[in-house]
Protein backbone atom coordinates (compact mmCIF):
# COMPACT_ATOMS: atom_id res chain seq x y z
CA UNK A 1 0.00 0.00 0.00
CA UNK A 2 1.23 3.47 -0.88
CA UNK A 3 1.49 5.91 2.03
CA UNK A 4 0.44 9.47 1.23
CA UNK A 5 2.75 12.31 2.08
CA UNK A 6 1.49 15.83 2.66
CA UNK A 7 4.06 18.56 2.12
CA UNK A 8 3.89 21.22 4.82
CA UNK A 9 1.89 18.96 7.18
CA UNK A 10 3.30 17.19 10.21
CA UNK A 11 1.27 14.36 11.72
CA UNK A 12 2.75 12.63 14.74
CA UNK A 13 1.07 9.61 16.28
CA UNK A 14 -1.73 10.54 18.70
CA UNK A 15 -1.26 14.23 17.87
CA UNK A 16 -3.33 16.56 15.69
CA UNK A 17 -2.05 17.31 12.20
CA UNK A 18 -0.12 20.59 12.16
CA UNK A 19 1.86 22.83 9.86
CA UNK A 20 5.55 21.92 9.78
CA UNK A 21 6.71 25.53 9.59
CA UNK A 22 4.29 26.74 12.28
CA UNK A 23 3.58 23.77 14.57
CA UNK A 24 1.12 25.75 16.70
CA UNK A 25 -1.24 25.92 13.72
CA UNK A 26 -3.41 22.83 13.56
CA UNK A 27 -5.08 21.74 10.32
CA UNK A 28 -8.39 21.72 12.21
CA UNK A 29 -8.05 25.44 13.02
CA UNK A 30 -7.83 26.39 9.35
CA UNK A 31 -10.55 23.92 8.41
CA UNK A 32 -12.87 25.55 10.95
CA UNK A 33 -12.64 28.79 8.97
CA UNK A 34 -13.43 26.91 5.79
CA UNK A 35 -16.45 25.23 7.41
CA UNK A 36 -17.74 28.26 9.33
CA UNK A 37 -17.29 30.95 6.69
CA UNK A 38 -17.01 29.00 3.44
CA UNK A 39 -13.70 30.71 2.71
CA UNK A 40 -11.67 29.64 -0.29
CA UNK A 41 -7.98 28.86 0.10
CA UNK A 42 -7.21 32.34 -1.25
CA UNK A 43 -9.49 33.97 1.34
CA UNK A 44 -7.99 31.84 4.11
CA UNK A 45 -4.56 33.18 3.11
CA UNK A 46 -5.90 36.76 3.10
CA UNK A 47 -7.33 36.28 6.58
CA UNK A 48 -4.25 34.47 7.92
CA UNK A 49 -1.29 36.42 6.55
CA UNK A 50 1.20 33.96 8.04
CA UNK A 51 -0.04 31.18 5.74
CA UNK A 52 1.58 30.49 2.42
CA UNK A 53 -0.83 29.35 -0.34
CA UNK A 54 0.93 25.98 -0.63
CA UNK A 55 0.43 25.41 3.11
CA UNK A 56 -3.27 26.28 2.94
CA UNK A 57 -3.75 23.97 -0.05
CA UNK A 58 -1.89 21.18 1.77
CA UNK A 59 -4.09 21.65 4.84
CA UNK A 60 -7.27 21.45 2.81
CA UNK A 61 -5.96 18.43 0.90
CA UNK A 62 -5.18 16.73 4.19
CA UNK A 63 -8.68 17.56 5.44
CA UNK A 64 -10.43 16.11 2.41
CA UNK A 65 -8.36 12.92 2.67
CA UNK A 66 -8.83 12.67 6.48
CA UNK A 67 -12.19 14.34 6.95
CA UNK A 68 -13.45 11.99 9.65
CA UNK A 69 -10.30 12.52 11.76
CA UNK A 70 -10.42 16.33 11.51
CA UNK A 71 -14.20 16.51 12.00
CA UNK A 72 -13.82 14.40 15.14
CA UNK A 73 -11.09 16.73 16.41
CA UNK A 74 -13.32 19.77 15.79
CA UNK A 75 -16.30 18.09 17.49
CA UNK A 76 -14.16 17.15 20.49
CA UNK A 77 -12.89 20.73 20.80
CA UNK A 78 -16.45 22.09 20.53
CA UNK A 79 -17.67 19.72 23.25
CA UNK A 80 -14.80 20.74 25.55
CA UNK A 81 -15.70 24.39 25.02
CA UNK A 82 -19.37 23.76 25.79
CA UNK A 83 -18.46 21.86 28.96
CA UNK A 84 -16.14 24.67 30.02
CA UNK A 85 -18.83 27.29 29.44
CA UNK A 86 -21.40 25.26 31.38
CA UNK A 87 -19.03 24.82 34.34
CA UNK A 88 -17.83 28.38 34.72
CA UNK A 89 -19.20 30.46 37.56
CA UNK A 90 -21.70 33.10 36.56
CA UNK A 91 -21.37 36.64 37.84
CA UNK A 92 -23.97 37.93 40.31
CA UNK A 93 -25.15 40.37 37.61
CA UNK A 94 -25.71 37.56 35.12
CA UNK A 95 -27.56 35.52 37.74
CA UNK A 96 -29.90 38.43 38.60
CA UNK A 97 -30.61 39.26 34.94
CA UNK A 98 -31.25 35.60 34.15
CA UNK A 99 -33.65 35.32 37.12
CA UNK A 100 -35.56 38.36 35.84
CA UNK A 101 -35.83 36.78 32.41
CA UNK A 102 -33.74 39.50 30.78
CA UNK A 103 -31.16 37.07 29.40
Amino acid sequence: MLALSYPHIQKLENQPARLQRLPRIRVAKIVMDYLAYGWSVEEICRQHLYLKPAEAHAEMGYYFDHQEEIDQEITQEWNQLQTSIAQRARSPFYTRMKAKGLL
